[in-house]
């Protein structure tokens, strides 16, 4: 580890030099600037935990002197040096492990509605309800991308925007299937019905990094229609996109113009096949260990909303809220923040596997 650590502050230093001779690039400037100082923390921990180290030599060597003062000095010294020295050996490893490139994305959110019927799409509502709840008290921006609303005040399937730093890292955490049982406003008998959504995140992706050829896509134009079928418009300006090496479908209508709804519908595309590479790239890495948590995966039932117990449950951590209306209201980093944890220790423990 010191040797990484070493390389890190040297690269740390090097950069250094580079911006006071960098002269009128302002980009290459700005982008020296920026790596260095996601370095920064990492060299600060380094040095600080080097000198902790030299400082346990030092005590040590003390401790073996005949005088019993110097002995007891440096005993002392040790009792507060070593556990210092384990703390931030803790740390450094947490630093060095590589984090998710994709964590200070923007993301997309897809939102659609599973089995149940008109109480599966109010529940599909309910959770586009709560993540925008939740990036408002962020100071997110959420923007709707495309949408399929029923007559009820319910969603067959709404697909957003959710911009803000670190969206990425703290919603990549809800895909999978939602469950919510409850008795619906449409059951006159009051039997409890258990219904379910599929929650998609996906982070944003520029266009240069996903490059999609144009013989690979079929573009489909038609009428934008809202909900029960009636005409938003007279003229053709929703775009289906359709990617034919994976068959990926991807339809926008809400924009009022074609061009402005292709360029939404590519920005989708691009996200679901970086997503695809992304898993792929997992798979290989951790093919003989892979977390479920944050692993996105769509068959399982990752969290359960009972409504007559008010109880909300994560399966994948076993943690419980029995505040219903709170959680409702996008207060879910009881969740998340407990997901983060299980994987920041997930990531250590593989790193540790590696060394090892």
């Amino acid at each position: 580890m010191l040797e990484k650590l070493a390389d890190i502050e040297a690269h740390y230093e090097e950069l250094g030099k580079q911006l006071e001779e960098i002269g009128d690039d302002y980009q290459r400037a700005a982008d020296l600037a920026k790596e260095r100082t996601q370095l920064e923390t990492i060299v600060e921990k380094a040095r600080e935990y080097r000198t902790v180290l030299k400082q346990i030599e030092e005590a040590r060597s003390l401790e073996a002197e005949d005088d019993t003062e110097l002995r007891e000095l440096a005993q002392a010294d040790l009792a507060s040096l070593l556990p210092r020295s384990e703390v931030l050996e803790k740390e450094l490893k947490a630093l060095l492990v590589p984090k998710d490139p994709r964590d200070d994305r923007n993301v997309i959110v897809e939102i659609r509605a599973g089995t149940g019927g008109d109480e599966a799409a109010l529940f599909a509502g309910d959770l586009f309800h709560i993540y925008s709840r939740y990036a408002e008290k962020r100071r997110w921006s959420v923007e709707i991308l495309s949408q399929n609303e029923t007559g009820i005040g319910g969603y067959k399937e709404v697909i957003f925007t959710v911009k803000g730093k670190g969206a990425f890292s703290r919603l990549k955490y809800e895909s999978g299937v939602h469950r919510v049982q409850r008795v619906p406003v449409t059951e006159a008998s009051g039997r409890i019905h258990t219904s379910t959504a599929t929650v998609t995140i996906l982070a944003e992706v520029d266009e240069v990094e996903v490059n999609i050829p144009e013989a690979d896509i079929k573009i489909d134009v038609y009428k934008s229609a809202g909900a029960g079928g009636q005409n938003v418009q007279k003229n053709s300006t929703a775009v289906r996109l359709t990617h034919l090496p994976s068959g990926i479908v991807v339809a926008c209508q809400d924009e009022r113009s074609q061009l402005q709804n292709k360029v939404r519908a590519m920005g989708i595309l691009r996200a679901k096949l970086y997503e695809i590479e992304a898993n792929k790239r997992q798979e290989e890495l951790d093919a003989t260990r892979r977390s479920q948590v944050g692993s996105g995966e769509r068959s399982e039932k990752i969290r359960t909303y009972n409504f007559p117990q008010s109880r909300i449950t994560d399966h994948r951590i076993g943690v419980s809220s029995f505040n219903m209306p709170a959680v409702l209201d996008g207060e879910i980093d009881v969740f998340i923040d407990e997901l983060s944890l299980q994987a920041e220790s997930d990531r250590l423990s593989t790193s540790n596997d590696d060394d090892d």
